[in-house]
């Protein structure tokens, strides 16, 4: 059985399709972990920013006060005053945890996991991803981002319709290098139609990205 296993690794370690699918997709696992984690930090963070001068950004003291002192660690800071603010809940918090500890084994054990035969489950954690990123930007979008904005003074907003920024990037990564063909050539023949339509359709709109 053992050595059986050893040939399935290795057969699965020389099939080009197999082992490229592995690095593809630890790569954009771990993209898709940083977004996140940025989607956590570097949100509050510039929540907290006013402008910038020769030394860098300017950070309101409370940044430290608020978010800093709750954890030594920034990141577990800013979980915390998510978690505070209503942003997320104490499943999100655990769901963080096992993306990140996915997050770990992937950075620190590649070779193992690209070796091994069995256990490549990470994948399967995308979708877990995903939704927490949504969770978070939309909390962003809907709580900071349309209030200071008078544009959309009186509007009606539909929460189901809001697609953030960095959760439309990264499930244009997935379809372009995991998808089939159809769904890998989507957004470049979407583009190329789009070139081919009125200047008009071309010009970006100050609406926060994911609002029709």
């Amino acid at each position: 059985m053992a050595k059986n296993g050893v040939d399935q690794s290795w057969e699965e370690f020389l099939t080009p399709e197999i082992l490229r699918n592995k690095l593809i997709s630890a790569s954009l696992y771990l993209a898709a972990f940083e977004m996140l984690k940025d989607s956590v930090v570097g949100r509050l963070r510039s929540f907290y920013t006013f402008g910038y001068d020769k030394n860098g950004d300017r950070i309101d003291p409370q940044y430290e006060q608020r978010v800093l002192n709750r954890n030594r660690s920034t990141l577990y800071a800013s979980l915390s005053w998510l978690a505070e603010s209503g942003a997320i809940d104490q499943d999100d918090l655990g769901t963080f945890e096992n993306l990140k500890e996915c997050r770990n084994q992937i950075a620190h054990d590649m070779p193992q996991l690209v070796l091994a035969g069995s256990g490549f489950e990470y994948p399967a954690l995308f979708p877990d991803l995903i939704a927490l990123l949504q969770k978070i930007e939309t909390w962003w979008i809907l709580n900071v981002e349309i209030p200071t904005n008078e544009d959309f003074d009186g509007e009606e907003i539909d929460e189901a319709g809001i697609i953030p920024g960095p959760v439309m990037t990264v499930k244009m990564m997935l379809d372009i290098a995991l998808g089939s063909e159809a769904e890998a050539n989507a957004y470049l023949k979407a583009l190329r139609e789009r070139r081919q339509g009125p200047v008009s359709e071309l010009q970006s709109s100050n609406r926060p990205m994911g609002l029709g």
